[in-house]
């Protein structure tokens, strides 16, 4: 798949979600009069709809304005958004993001970024789509002790999780902090 089909795929919604999320992520594009990219195991097969996260990302021009309408969407205020600053091949990236299963009946994550930053941020993101089998079925094995089995904590999760990601897949260029809004 080369990098124009894989970006395309990436703006499309998965088919096998519960047509109502369908619709409300349909609808919340067209509100923000941009693309969504859905990135992650949302476009993998080790995605478990209600427990998984599905990741999305947006970009614009006008990160205010952009903000401000998603507080009115989500109907959230604005330090429910975490900043992001993210150095990313040397380049510093800032962004914020919010948990939205805290305010919507939707299991989601949105990241704002700045627009031009898309090429950088989606270049690195497509990574997380498609991912060698011992990375999926390394996902795989800790999503089962996590979801179906529960055996680990979801710090013991999230901790495993960057492990895997950072340690199996030699990713060593970046620096992610989240910083949480007063």
């Amino acid at each position: 798949m080369n990098s124009k089909e894989e970006l395309e795929r990436m703006k499309k919604i998965r088919s096998s979600l519960p047509d109502n999320i369908k619709e409300y992520l349909f609808k919340l594009g067209e509100y923000l009069d941009t693309d969504l990219y859905f990135y992650g195991s949302i476009n993998r097969p080790d995605y478990h709809h209600g427990q998984s996260d599905i990741d999305i990302a947006i970009f614009t021009d006008n990160m205010k304005s952009t903000l401000t309408k998603l507080q009115h969407k989500l109907h959230v205020k604005e330090n429910d958004f975490s900043k992001v600053e993210w150095k990313l091949n040397n380049i510093e990236i800032y962004a914020y993001k919010i948990k939205c299963d805290k305010f919507i009946d939707i299991k989601c994550e949105i990241a704002i970024y700045n627009k031009k930053d898309i090429e950088i941020v989606l270049d690195d993101l497509k990574k997380y789509n498609s991912i060698p089998w011992y990375l999926l079925g390394s996902l795989f094995i800790l999503k089962t002790f996590y979801y179906t089995l529960q055996l680990i904590n979801k710090k013991q999760y999230n901790d495993y999780k960057v492990l895997i990601f950072n340690t199996l897949s030699h990713k060593k260029n970046s620096d992610y902090q989240v910083i949480k809004q007063k």
